[in-house]
Order: C-alpha cells, then structure tokens, then sequence
C-alpha cells in the first residue's frame, strides 16, 4: 500500500485565513536544557489540512466529534478546474461540465492550482476561485458526500456567497474539506480512487486538522 499526501504542512507562520489570527510556535521545552523537546501552537482548529463540521456555520449543527468517523473515508474523484482565473466562481454549469461521473456517495476534490501557489501573497489570500452557492447546490443534488478544495475557503472570502456556499453544503450534511495540496502524482491514480481524510479528535469543535491521503494498493 502507497499513500500520497495531499496535505498542507502547519509551521509558525504558515500562509492561512487572512481573518484568523497568525500561526505561532514556541519551544517550550528544551532539549538540551530540559532533556525534552515539546512546542507549543498557537492556532485556529480551521488552519492548514482541516474538516469544517456543520457547526462551523450552523447553530444547531453537529460538532466534529459527532460525526461518523467512516465518512471520512471512501471513494473520491478530482475534478480539473486548473483553467481558472483569479476570484473565478465554480458555478453547476461549470462543474457539470467538468464532472461528467457518478457522483453519488462520492468524495468531490476540486483542484484549482492554488494549493501550489500556497503563500502569504495577495493572490492566494485574495485572489482563489470558490465554489459559488450554485455550484454547492448542484453538488448536494448528485448526493456526494463531502468536498475538498485547495484553497484555504470553498466559498472564497467575499460575503455573502461564502457563508451561503458552507449553508448549503453543511445543512445538507455534506462536509468540507479545505486547504488541500494535489501533488502532480495524484494525477496518475485511477479514478474513482481510495481516500481517507480523518480529521483529529476535538470534542465539541466546529472543525479540526486532518491528513487528507490519496491510497494506493
């Protein structure tokens, strides 16, 4: 068995949401001083590789720890939405298009390029396509189960379209995956292809890292 990484790496300072405050990491142990080495992270349960939960945008929605570890788990597809341009939204039409498979019960992973272009640049913090609140609609409509994307917000950062596109996936029980990084290995892997994206467990929490792999066997 093979796994591909298909994770964004979390350090002090890494590029993340520009409304989260900056990632931190200190030493808090030393081993030479204390015969240990523990660090300590400063950080929002939604930076790098995570898992949005329903309660990330609903009041009443489940929290990470209540949902079924088995559905992060399961087959996923790519869908090349690499010809894009900045701020471009993905609308069905779009998506239809480009995803002409069976969807049902399927992981969707929209790949854009922007997980390569990952920096504290304008582009990426400013700049990503999104999934537009129509594109989610028609996602939920095909009965996927969740969806990931490279760029650090499925709906981009402008409202309202973001807090609509998480409404739409989220209440329908779709979960999100955002922040992802498609090596150009991926591409070589036969689709439908065997994902696990098992995120941490964080009681109570709206969301929370994970380690999105691609398997191979």
């Amino acid at each position: 068995m093979k796994l591909i990484d298909l994770s964004q790496p979390i350090f002090a300072g890494c590029p993340n949401c520009p409304a989260d405050p900056p990632v931190e990491s200190r030493l808090i142990c030393d081993p030479v001083r204390d015969g240990w080495r523990v660090e300590q992270l400063t950080l929002t349960s939604h930076t790098g590789s995570h898992i949005d939960a329903p309660s990330h945008k609903l009041t009443q929605g489940a929290h990470l720890d209540q949902l079924p570890l088995e559905s992060f788990a399961g087959k996923a597809v790519l869908a090349d939405l690499r010809e894009n341009r900045p701020a471009m939204p993905f609308t069905s039409t779009f998506l239809a298009r480009k995803l002409r498979t069976e969807l049902e019960e399927r992981i969707v992973l929209l790949v854009t390029g922007w997980g390569a272009k990952r920096a504290r640049s304008d582009e990426w913090l400013h700049q990503a396509p999104y999934l537009s609140p129509d594109g989610a609609e028609w996602l939920v409509e095909q009965d996927i189960r969740g969806v990931g994307i490279d760029a650090y917000s499925i709906g981009g950062e402008r409202e309202l379209q973001n807090s609509r596109t998480h409404e739409i996936l989220l209440s329908a029980g779709v979960w999100i995956l955002e922040d992802l990084n498609f090596p150009e290995e991926v591409w070589s892997v036969a689709q439908p292809f065997e994902f696990w994206c098992l995120p941490i467990n964080l009681k109570g929490y709206s969301g929370g890292f994970c380690r999105p792999v691609a398997v191979v066997r």
